[in-house]
């Protein structure tokens, strides 16, 4: 592993930055579709929805990713 100078990425870092955003998009995509259930409405919470959404997504890519091994 290649640790990146000062002030600046390498592509193991884009990487891992690009994998983060799909977490948070992950999470952001299912709190959305949590919320066309009629009667579910998460309000102020729902910073706090997508936040755990987002560790659950990460949970499963996890433990999918360990399945392949």
């Amino acid at each position: 592993m290649s640790n990146s100078t000062k002030y600046s990425f390498n592509k193991e870092d884009l990487k891992k930055i690009g994998i983060g955003l799909l977490i948070a998009l992950g999470g952001a995509l299912a709190t959305y579709l949590e919320e066309l259930i009629p009667g579910l409405d998460f309000g102020a919470y729902s910073a706090i929805a997508v936040a755990i959404n987002s560790v659950l997504v990460n949970a499963l890519r996890k433990f999918l990713s360990g399945l392949n091994q």
